[in-house]
């Protein structure tokens, strides 16, 4: 007997995961503008879905690839943290676990695609200026409080 799960996005019945990479080169971090919701029009880290049978490792240099035209080296594991977003009556809309990874850029031309609808190195000290999650805000000062990533 085959079993299989259809993995919601919106509504889903259990958090779905994934990853992604703070890719830090010469005190820029590489982002992306998410042309989907949840969060649609914000700045955060590329990354997607894990596919099934796949690494998080893996999963995270494919979705860099994929969203940015940029190959990864990963570093390390830095953190894993809960995106959930809620409707109006408390249920979870969007429930996501995000694995993110700290990575160094290793090939690539740099080009929006797939989930963004833009892709740029920005300055690490101009990150807090742009429009993005509370959470991917308080990730980044958080990992740059831990020397996680600086700004040279």
């Amino acid at each position: 007997m085959v079993w299989a799960m259809v993995i919601k996005r919106e509504y889903p019945n259990a958090p779905v995961v994934a990853v992604a990479a703070l890719i830090l080169d010469k005190g820029r971090l590489l982002l992306v503008r998410r042309k989907n919701e949840p969060s649609q029009g914000l700045w955060s880290a590329p990354g997607g879905l894990v596919e099934l049978n796949e690494r998080t490792k893996d999963a995270v240099r494919r979705e860099v690839e994929e969203e940015t035209g940029i190959r990864v080296e990963v570093d390390r594991l830095l953190t894993v943290a809960d995106h959930i977003i809620k409707n109006k009556d408390g249920h979870a809309k969007f429930h996501y676990i995000i694995i993110y990874y700290l990575a160094h850029p290793a090939g690539g031309t740099l080009r929006a695609s797939t989930d963004a609808e833009d892709a740029r190195w920005i300055p690490l000290d101009e990150v807090k200026n742009l429009p993005a999650s509370r959470t991917f805000i308080s990730l980044i000062e958080g990992a740059k409080r831990k020397r996680w990533l600086r700004e040279s």
